[in-house]
């Protein structure tokens, strides 16, 4: 599969790079989140939700700029997740209806979190996934703030990172930047981000 070929809709695929800026919020009684920012055009294009909007755990929603909600990320519970050594989350795309359908599954080793530079492997529903079993992955350690999100064929589509002049700034890493390759799917990108956010227990995790 092309990855020029949309993950969650083709409005959030451009023909150019794109470099985002990311504030985290912080918990208050709504829950925690982050907004994302386009550089370029200062117009804050995503939103995402932690617990606290629904008042439930292990989940959370990525909105466009206008509030509209695109994704729902939810952590697979049951006796089958207490009995793996892998967590397991799923994207959902949410439509108009508030029907959702399976997007993407992310794969997160039991003690990722422990351990730097584990990769965390991402399949996306609708492709044909190929010899590794899987069609993205997670290089680097998100908490850092410098980490990409690879396909399997080794193509960085999305970096995370932190901009040195603000580094300097502030202590905490609040504020950082992604840059999104052309054709890659933005939403999805940030999709997988908040998901990265509430495993490492960050602005999103309740």
């Amino acid at each position: 599969m092309s990855y020029t070929t949309p993950i969650v809709s083709k409005l959030y695929c451009s023909t150019s790079q794109t470099m985002f800026g990311v504030r985290k919020r912080p918990h208050v009684v709504n829950g925690g989140g982050f907004v994302v920012t386009d550089c370029s055009t200062q117009k804050v294009v995503f939103k995402v939700h932690g617990c606290g909007i629904h008042g439930k755990k292990d989940e959370l929603i990525l909105r466009d700029g206008d509030g509209e909600a695109l994704l729902l990320m939810r952590r697979k519970g049951g006796m089958v997740e207490a009995l793996s050594i892998y967590k397991k989350w799923r994207g959902y795309s949410v439509n108009y209806e508030g029907l959702q359908k399976l997007i993407f599954s992310l794969k997160e080793p039991g003690n990722s979190c422990l351990v730097k530079n584990r990769g965390i492997k991402i399949s996306i529903e609708s492709s044909a996934v190929g010899n590794k079993g899987w069609d993205f992955e997670i290089k680097g350690y998100f908490p850092d703030k410098h980490c990409s999100i690879v396909d399997n064929r080794g193509n960085i589509v999305a970096q995370v990172g932190m901009n040195k002049e603000v580094e300097k700034l502030m202590e905490s890493k609040d504020l950082y930047h992604v840059v999104v390759k052309p054709g890659m799917d933005q939403a999805f990108v940030f999709g997988v981000i908040a998901t990265l956010d509430y495993i490492y227990g960050e602005s999103t995790y309740c």
